[in-house]
């Protein structure tokens, strides 16, 4: 995402892709800065009729389907390192994240690809990757994760 790309090729490519996979550091509760432009160049371009019809609404039915004018049918899958542990998720008692699943924590990315009409796959997530990192174990849990989704 650092590197120069060209946002008109990036909008050939998701319109060609059957899916989309894409790795990020979960960084600050959300992507990376470069990854952020890289969508708000690409997408914001993309909305204005290649991958979506504006933002789904009507003038017929101006406060209905907001979000749901996507073009394009692919899937997309997420694969994130984080340096939170697995078990500050989805739990209570851990009150930094309050019980919140990945995939909540991830919410603004998944509607992202909603509103360009992809489906998602189940995220991949590697857990605790700068102070207690498995690495072997989290390679061998990401090719299960692909075999079971592809």
């Amino acid at each position: 995402m650092e590197d120069n790309y060209d946002v008109n090729e990036e909008i050939e490519k998701f319109k060609w892709a059957d899916v989309v996979f894409f790795q990020t550091p979960l960084n600050w509760m959300g992507v990376s800065w470069s990854f952020k432009k890289y969508i708000d160049e690409v997408f914001s371009m993309g909305m204005m009729g290649e991958m979506s019809d504006g933002d789904g609404r009507s003038k017929e039915a101006p406060k209905k389907n907001y979000g749901l004018g996507g073009k394009l049918n692919g899937k997309y899958m997420m694969s994130v390192t984080a340096n939170a542990p697995k078990e500050a998720f989805n739990n209570p008692e851990e009150t930094f994240f309050n019980g919140i699943s990945e995939d909540e924590l991830l919410k603004p990315m998944h509607l992202n690809f909603k509103w360009f009409g992809f489906e998602p796959l189940p995220t991949f997530m590697a857990y605790d990757v700068m102070k207690n990192p498995e690495i072997e174990n989290d390679f061998i849990r990401f090719e299960n994760h692909l075999k079971a989704n592809f």
